[in-house]
């Protein structure tokens, strides 16, 4: 119990029938009794006082009826503080020992909270000596554990984040063994850094959030001089602050402290190593096939996404990766670039920006209040919608603005409404992510159409510009679209959220629609696809490839492999959505396909050794096992599922606008299940969203002749997109011309009937989800 948070200001009537008294006892009207001197009735000079309610005793200085001075508080539960008051709190130097749990705090307080610096000694014996605000450890320290453990460096919010140094205590059980030196992000490795194994051997590179992200260099030494100019460039952190362990003196100037959470009551064994990257240890690390006594350890230089080995290449001498030499210039290591490009004042999307957030905030808010209620035939069709002017100078009901003059339009939206809320959009979430103070992005169109889109400043909605077609084919579709998301709740199509257009008073019409995106996660997604089922045109061999490319059919090379019951409910639903879209004459659409790379299968196999990667050797935790949370880190082969149990309150991190009931899994008895991720925590799985997978990448070798396997641990995004083109007319005469140009070959047109379109689809999603081979 910390009992420094409560505020032992005694109470004091000046009206009081004590007032002329100038020393002795009082007892007060509410039970408090206080002993010592008087001035005009108050407490002033020194006294003791006891709280009838709590039982609490202070004997020390007072001024003006409130503790000041030098003073003691003594708690029934045998907790005392020791030091300094002003103005009725604990305020200056003092100590508080926790009479429960032995465990104490000597240093700077402000306001009955640790504040300034100060020295933190636990119950189970871990240390924390440095900077507090606020009752929470922040700004310079050491915290030292029980186990012998040690970090020192820049503490935020009681976590480590900011540059500094986490020496693990020797496997011997005496003297330093690993470290790592460089940034963190609360409690996890984050940005550049240098791990150091004990035994011999260290990597250089960068980390995002606990997990080696980036290029880096493995070697035996990192030569003393690049060491020294990462320091002075201010990259890794100066180590000659761990040299000095003693406390800082008492005269320090003060900084504000308070009384928060005992922090860090878990201490990191040697298994967090994970947590950095270092899955098998410093001396399974070092026994590679290239080391050996009669030869020096390598230099290698390898490349990870969030944890996953990319490439590897030995080189003949050490040097920095090309792309980390870019990074040590600027002095820091450069997030993950996010798509698109931020919409700023003079750009040509500026105004259009600008018209498109106000009129949500205008609709949305307007419809808001009215009561909810089931749609209708009437909130249907062109005519439901309402229009609206908006004059730069404001009107009676809108308000002045920045943008040029404009009007707009809402389409059904009683209709959209319920979708949003079907789909479990907050409206307030909703309004802020889109029309707020940040600006939307725009993103670089991936297809043919010239349609411009833009995403929310979280990633959490996606708006599409739409031709006139587009809009009355899904003004026409939009009350079986309806029925068709309520009906089946783990629907893969496109989640619309809007539809609106905008006509500036000078200008064309502009047409959109808000969507989910798919791809908002708070795992990386590495890799992106955009499936057809077709082969014209569907390459991107010829372009650079990252995170953020969009792959189509000619370049998969991959085979996901799903637990049985989850590839026949996947398959399942889209057979469903391509019935639905084929019964509304819609071709062309696509499944957008994403995935994460989790940790590596080390493992390469030939073509007929299929059964060791199949799902089935996905890890399921009982419920027991899973408030362990470090048996997770113990388990080195596959993705690890652990059982909801019956406590629907559970700590889970829930994606945007997730919807519809979660996946079983027959290794769990059919419960359900959710992934276990370290530095991330829960992830609910469902249909398309959070579904973890085993990967088999096929690559060809030089000879051409045979092919290798490599094997990955993935987390799969599925959807289906582009669901509002009709084979018109235009479609038509598009694949009579490719017919006879190509010779009419099915498999590689796009532009196909829709009967002919779904069939061949799902069965082109069919060979990239194969059933388990015999």
């Amino acid at each position: 119990m910390d009992d420094t948070n409560n505020h032992l200001q005694p109470r004091t009537d000046l009206s009081s029938p004590y007032a002329a008294a100038s020393s002795g006892e009082l007892t007060l009207p509410n039970g408090d009794l206080y002993s010592g001197t008087l001035s005009r009735g108050v407490p002033e000079g020194t006294g003791r006082y006891v709280w009838s309610g709590s039982g609490c005793v202070y004997s020390g200085g007072w001024r003006r009826g409130m503790r000041h001075g030098n003073g003691t508080t003594r708690w029934p539960s045998g907790a005392v503080y020791e030091g300094e008051y002003s103005a009725g709190f604990m305020d200056g130097q003092g100590t508080h020992v926790d009479g429960s749990s032995s465990s104490s705090y000597k240093g700077q307080w402000k306001l009955d909270r640790k504040h300034g610096v100060g020295l933190q000694a636990h119950a189970n014996g871990d240390v924390y000596q440095g900077s507090w605000v606020h009752g929470q450890m922040d700004g310079h320290g050491r915290y030292t554990w029980s186990n012998g453990n040690s970090y020192v460096g820049t503490m935020r919010n009681g976590l480590m984040s900011g540059k500094g140094v986490l020496t693990w205590r020797s496997a011997g059980g005496s003297g330093s063994g690993d470290s790592f030196q460089g940034n963190w992000l609360d409690g996890a490795p984050h940005g550049y850094g240098l791990y150091t194994w004990e035994g011999g051997g260290c990597y250089l590179g960068t980390w995002t959030r606990g997990l080696k992200d980036g290029k880096g260099t493995f070697c035996h030494t990192v030569p003393a001089a690049v060491v020294d100019d990462l320091r002075k460039r201010a990259v890794l952190p100066d180590i000659s602050f761990a040299a000095d362990p003693e406390p800082p003196a008492a005269g320090l100037s003060r900084r504000n402290s308070g009384l928060g959470r005992p922090p860090m009551k878990k201490k990191p064994s040697l298994q967090r190593r994970r947590s950095i990257g270092v899955t098998g240890g410093p001396d399974k690390m070092l026994k590679c096939e290239d080391c050996t006594e009669s030869s020096p350890t390598p230099i290698l230089e390898r490349e990870y996404a969030q944890g996953v080995l990319i490439s590897e290449i030995v080189l003949d001498k050490w040097s920095l990766p090309e792309s980390s030499s870019r990074k040590l210039k600027l002095g820091l290591s450069r997030a993950v670039k996010r798509p698109g490009e931020t919409i700023i004042k003079g750009h040509r999307s500026y105004d259009l920006m600008l018209c498109l957030q106000l009129g949500i905030r205008y609709t949305v808010g307007k419809i808001t209040p009215i009561q909810a209620r089931e749609v209708r035939t009437s909130d249907y069709g062109p005519k439901a919608g309402f229009w609206m002017n908006f004059p730069k100078n404001g009107s009676k009901l809108t308000p002045s603005h920045r943008a040029l003059d404009f009007k707009w339009k809402d389409y059904c939206p009683m209709v959209f409404r319920n979708l949003r809320g079907m789909f479990k959009i907050d409206t307030a979430d909703y309004m802020i992510s889109i029309s707020g103070s940040d600006a939307l992005r725009e993103l670089s169109s991936p297809g043919k159409s010239g349609s411009v889109f833009f995403l929310s400043h979280d990633d959490r909605f996606m708006i599409k510009t739409l031709r006139k077609s587009e809009v009355q084919v899904l003004l026409r579709m939009l009350p079986n679209y309806y029925r068709h998301v309520q009906t089946y709740e783990n629907t893969l199509v496109t989640k619309f959220f809007g539809l609106h257009r905008v006509k500036p008073s000078s200008g064309q019409k502009f047409r959109f629609v808000v969507m989910g995106n798919m791809f908002c996660t708070e795992l990386r997604i590495h890799r992106r696809f955009d499936l057809k089922g077709s082969s014209l045109g569907r390459s991107t061999e010829k372009i650079k490839i990252d995170e953020n490319t969009t792959l189509k059919d000619m370049d998969l090379n991959y085979s996901f492999y799903l637990e049985p019951s989850w590839r026949d409910a996947l398959l399942k639903q889209i057979e469903t959505d391509s019935e639905f879209l084929r019964n509304h004459s819609i071709m062309d659409y696509s499944l957008l396909l994403g995935f994460h790379y989790r940790a590596r299968r080390n493992l390469q196999i030939g073509p007929s050794s299929y059964e060791r990667i199949l799902p089935d050797r996905l890890i399921v935790l009982s419920e027991a096992d899973a408030a362990e949370e470090d048996s997770a880190y113990n388990y080195q082969d596959g993705l690890i599922l652990v059982q909801r149990g019956r406590d629907k309150n559970d700590p889970v991190a829930v994606g945007p606008h997730i919807r519809g009931s979660r996946l079983r899994s027959s290794s769990a008895c059919f419960e359900e299940v959710d992934l276990l991720l370290p530095g991330t925590g829960r992830i609910p799985i469902q249909l398309g969203v959070n579904m973890p997978a085993r990967a088999e990448k096929e690559e060809k070798q030089e000879d051409g002749n045979k092919s290798r396997h490599q094997v990955y641990d993935v987390v799969l995004y599925i959807g289906i997109i582009d669901i509002l083109q009709k084979y018109n007319m235009r479609k038509k005469i598009e694949h009579a011309y490719k017919s006879i140009k190509y010779k009419y070959n099915p498999l590689s047109i796009s532009s196909v009937e829709p009967q002919f379109y779904s069939e061949r689809f799902f069965k082109f999603v069919c060979t990239a989800f194969p059933t388990k081979p015999i």
